[in-house]
């Protein structure tokens, strides 16, 4: 208990500092960055903005009143980390529920890892963090891993040593983004798994996605019941190639000279057994004498 009283305090003294105008901390390498970045400092609520680039999008209400209730009881275990932003104002990098479940009980400050970092570095470590730390749905996953991707340039091996994750995993995720908004959605909810997800995406018709989705929510089809329909639906729609379809090289040979021969596109079914067929169409009456005629040996 000691310990966390001497903590608190060292927190409440870096508050001050960070409040003096003699001492704004911009960067790592200004007088007393030392003894703030890195360190918990017990920061208040409104000096305090929600970062623009945090990944979650939604926040469940009941589980946020449930954090808040812990929050009162315990305290915040685990502080949120900021970034400078200006003096005696700083933006969330992450904890956004810590500082929403905060809010709800009316706490006027919250100990905060305070960095300095440029909009990029926010950014990245927002994404990271939010991986590592928080319970994001699996499609909050995917598009932080896009971000990270995307918009700080990352390749998939520095992506893979950021996170800490294998690429096959970093890929898989990212593959639930080719998945129809709905069935997206449907994941984000809660209504299906990310295991249901990796099944869907076998599926390239969308319309057909869309139907399986439906029977997963009206039958409440396991993962394992999923990819056993989607596997039943792939054979049906596998077009079978019969066996006259087979047609081996000296017919292939042959079909084209007939096709000179007879000036018109002729046609040869050869089945399994070896038998077949030398299909020769017609346009018309004429056209059927001319070929008549040909074959008889009468041009």
């Amino acid at each position: 208990m000691a310990k966390a009283i001497k903590r608190q305090a060292m927190g409440r003294g870096l508050s001050a500092l960070l409040k003096d105008p003699e001492n704004d901390i911009q960067s790592a390498n200004d007088k007393n960055a030392d003894k703030v970045v890195g360190n918990i400092v017990e920061l208040e609520m409104d000096a305090i903005e929600v970062n623009p680039f945090q990944p979650r999008t939604s926040f469940n209400e009941d589980t946020l009143k449930e954090l808040a209730s812990s929050i009162k009881e315990l305290g915040v275990i685990q502080p949120i980390t900021v970034r400078k932003s200006g003096f005696n104002s700083y933006q969330l990098v992450s904890g956004e529920r810590r500082y929403r479940a905060s809010k709800l009980i009316g706490l006027k400050t919250i100990p905060a890892y305070i960095r300095i970092a440029n909009d990029q570095e926010s950014l990245e470590m927002a994404l990271v963090e939010n991986i590592q730390r928080q319970d994001l749905d699996p499609v909050e996953i995917a598009i932080s891993y896009q971000r990270l991707l995307e918009e700080i340039n990352l390749t998939q091996e520095e992506l893979s040593n950021r996170v800490g994750k294998n690429r096959s995993t970093i890929a898989n995720y990212l593959r639930l983004l080719k998945l129809d908004p709905i069935i997206q959605t449907g994941m984000r909810d809660g209504f299906i798994s990310m295991g249901h997800g990796r099944a869907l995406i076998s599926v390239d018709d969308v319309a057909t996605q869309l139907t399986i989705y439906e029977k997963i929510i009206e039958n409440s089809l396991s993962v394992r019941d999923t990819e056993a329909l989607v596997r039943k639906q792939q054979q049906n729609d596998t077009p079978v190639v019969s066996p006259s379809k087979v047609i081996p090289a000296f017919a292939k040979k042959a079909t084209k000279e007939f096709s000179d021969y007879f000036d018109t596109k002729t046609e040869v079914k050869v089945s399994s057994s070896g038998k077949g067929k030398l299909i020769i169409p017609f346009k018309n009456k004429t056209d059927f004498e001319r070929i008549s005629k040909l074959i008889k040996g009468e041009e």
